[in-house]
C-alpha cells in the first residue's frame, strides 16, 4: 500500500504541475549599464554649468573663492575642480585645485571644510601646461576649442 500511495501522491503532483511547487524567485528589475545616462539628471548629481563660477565658502560662512573650472581625466572623470582664491575683480589672485569629493553641496552653496588662509597657502595650479599645450587642443571634428562654440 505504501507504494501505491506514493505513486498517486507523485500522479496528483505531476497533473498539478510540479513548478506550482518549485521555489521561484522574483525577477530583478532591469539595471542600467554604469556608463548610459539615465533620463533625468539624480540626486546625487550636479550641473557643471551651475557649478562654474559659484562661490565657494568656508564652515563659517566666509566667502573663500569661487570655481574656475573643473578639469577630467580621459575616462571622464573629474580630475580636480579648480579654485580662483585671492583675487579681486579678476587680479592678484591664483588657482588651487581640490578634489570634488571636498566640496560639499547642500542649502544651495558650495562649502569647502578649508579656511581662504589654507587655500592661500596651497600649490598653485596651473590651468594650461606651457611646453605641451594641454588645456587648450584643439579638437579633430570641429577644429574650435571646447566650449568656444566653434
Amino acid at each position: 500500500m505504501y507504494k501505491t500511495t506514493t505513486g498517486a501522491t507523485l500522479a496528483i503532483l505531476l497533473a498539478l504541475g510540479a513548478p506550482a511547487f518549485a521555489q521561484t524567485v522574483p525577477s530583478a528589475p532591469p539595471r542600467a549599464e554604469a556608463n548610459t545616462p539615465a533620463n533625468a539628471i539624480q540626486p546625487d548629481q550636479f550641473r557643471a554649468s551651475k557649478m562654474l563660477g559659484s562661490t565657494v565658502y568656508d564652515a563659517q560662512n566666509q566667502n573663500i573663492g569661487s570655481v574656475k573650472d573643473i578639469v577630467l581625466d580621459r575616462d571622464g572623470r573629474v580630475a580636480a575642480v579648480v579654485l580662483d582664491v585671492g583675487s579681486f575683480l579678476g587680479m592678484g589672485g591664483k588657482y588651487v585645485a581640490v578634489r570634488l569629493s571636498e566640496i560639499k553641496t547642500g542649502n544651495n552653496r558650495l562649502t569647502l571644510d578649508m579656511t581662504k588662509q589654507q587655500l592661500q597657502q596651497a600649490q598653485a595650479y596651473q590651468l594650461e601646461e606651457r611646453n605641451t599645450g594641454a588645456g587648450t587642443t584643439t579638437g579633430p571634428a570641429t577644429g574650435g576649442h571646447l566650449g568656444s562654440g566653434r
